[in-house]
Order: structure tokens, then C-alpha cells, then sequence
């Protein structure tokens, strides 16, 4: 497994400390040197379930910067797949890619249903 995020975002330790707690391996992806492409956040979304936009960090000061809140609604899907893989910041982490399954943010509940 993959664990994509910030080396200092309080939500991607909290993840690596349950992830070490449960003796689950994985392997740490910095989002900020390593950002996602395209054909990753394609793959992600897909294995993810989730709308697209559950990919976005709506609290990052860039998508504030940017006003996508209210530009969402016109950019079409390519174009927000395109936007997210400029920049790591726009990504909701951490993100944890399995064979099957991706989980977006740490939800704790989520995490332990997709690892039993």
C-alpha cells in the first residue's frame, strides 16, 4: 500500500500512526514532491468510488486563492482531473491506494472496514 501525503500534515500522521498501531506495511508518498498525474487521480477516482470532488482540499489556501469553490461547477471533469494533477496542495490527503481500494482523508471507521 501507498500512503499519499504531507510529511507535516497532522491528518497524514494521525494515518501513519494507525496504519504502524495495526502492523499494516506501506510505503510514504510526498505529495509535494511527488504529485499525482493525471492517470493516477484517474485510477484513484475510479478504485475511490467517490465524486471527483472529494479529491479537492477545499481548506487549502490555494484552492481559496484560486476561487474554485465557485468555479467547480463549470470546469468539466478532464479539466479538474488536470487541475489536481498541477499541484499536490489542491489534493485532499492523505490518500491510501491499495490492489482493490482507495481511501480519501482519514476517516478511522472507513480505514478499518477497507483493511479487515
Amino acid at each position: 500500500m501507498t500512503l499519499i501525503g504531507y510529511s507535516d500534515g497532522s491528518s497524514c500522521d494521525k494515518a501513519k500512526a494507525w496504519l504502524n498501531a495495526h502492523g499494516t506495511p506501506f510505503v510514504s508518498r510526498d505529495i509535494q514532491t511527488q504529485n499525482p498525474t493525471y492517470n493516477e487521480l484517474k485510477e484513484w477516482q475510479a478504485k475511490s468510488g467517490l465524486p471527483l470532488k472529494k479529491f479537492f482540499n477545499t481548506a487549502s489556501v490555494l484552492y481559496r486563492t484560486m476561487s474554485l469553490g465557485d468555479r467547480m461547477g463549470m470546469l468539466s471533469e478532464e479539466a479538474q482531473f488536470n487541475l489536481l494533477a498541477t499541484d499536490g496542495m489542491l489534493v485532499k490527503t492523505p490518500i491510501l491506494v491499495g490492489d482493490d481500494f482507495v481511501l480519501v482523508g482519514f476517516k478511522q471507521e472507513a480505514w478499518e472496514e477497507a483493511l479487515q
